[in-house]
């Protein structure tokens, strides 16, 4: 930890989701058109839930497409930000571990928020409740890092990651650090920000489970969906990123995976 920092288990940029929205804009709201694009092709229905919907961004791009959108997040400032910015769909608070918040079309889940379920348990509580939550035939829809892209690679764990940016007239800088505990089968990313208007620093921990997509297929599988996309791109975070029109790819082999599975009707 370096010198003088203060820990913490929280998050400053989910404990702030102005500042969310400056480090990660998305004045395009890729991540909504390319969730648009699956739904579309899989002729979903209107209703849909959008667990872990942060600043509300995508879930009002989704609501602006015609879309009945409810947003659930865990975090009441995401959500009160969601309600003031990004008015349209219902706001909610609600767990992904577990939730009822009633019967949708399609369930979405994007940026990694799914790999918050670290234990098995977790990723059960999140799979049965989304199938509890969808009507027979409708969709998850979900966006996350790749387990398998740290099998022989450590491109992303060599070195820690410098990040920096301005908001209010305050320039912003992130050292982040990524490592992967074999035992627990999580990302471990402990991140360092400081600022240049004289706070002190900050050190910030959480983690992702790392899913491997066979292992993944094989948990939808045994909670009664099946996979009808499973791929590393295009998405909206992929490198180069998706474009309207690109057809899902077929490997599994880079940083991000992409899902879409369909609740079985029986």
């Amino acid at each position: 930890m370096s010198d003088g920092s203060l820990l913490t288990d929280a998050n400053l940029l989910t404990d702030n989701p102005a500042l969310y929205e400056a480090r990660f804009p998305d004045a395009d709201r890729l991540a909504g058109r390319w969730t648009e694009d699956c739904l579309r092709r899989y002729d979903a229905g209107p209703r849909l839930l959008d667990m872990g919907c942060g600043t509300g961004r995508d879930a009002a791009h989704l609501h602006a497409a015609g879309r009945v959108v409810t947003g659930a997040d865990l975090s009441e400032a995401m959500l009160a930000h969601a309600r003031a910015h990004h008015p349209g769909p219902t706001y909610v608070r609600a767990d992904l571990h577990g939730f009822d918040l009633g019967t949708f079309d399609a369930v979405v889940c994007l940026d990694s928020s799914l790999l918050y379920c670290h234990t098995n348990d977790q990723l059960d509580g999140f799979l049965a409740s989304c199938r509890a939550a969808l009507a027979p035939g409708g969709l998850l829809v979900a966006e996350m890092r790749n387990g398998a892209y740290f099998l022989g690679r450590t491109d992303l764990l060599d070195s820690p990651k410098a990040d920096s940016f301005t908001w209010q007239g305050t320039v912003h800088r992130s050292r982040t650090t990524l490592t992967v505990d074999r035992t627990a089968q999580l990302l471990r990313r402990t991140r360092v920000w400081t600022a240049d208007d004289g706070s002190p620093p900050v050190e910030q921990r959480s983690a992702w489970r790392l899913l491997f997509p066979q292992e993944l297929r094989h948990l939808l599988a045994a909670h009664g969906f099946e996979v009808l996309e499973l791929h590393d791109g295009p998405g909206p975070r992929t490198e180069p990123a998706w474009r309207e029109g690109e057809s899902p790819g077929t490997t599994t082999d880079a940083d991000r995976l992409h899902l879409v599975a369909r609740r079985h009707t029986l």
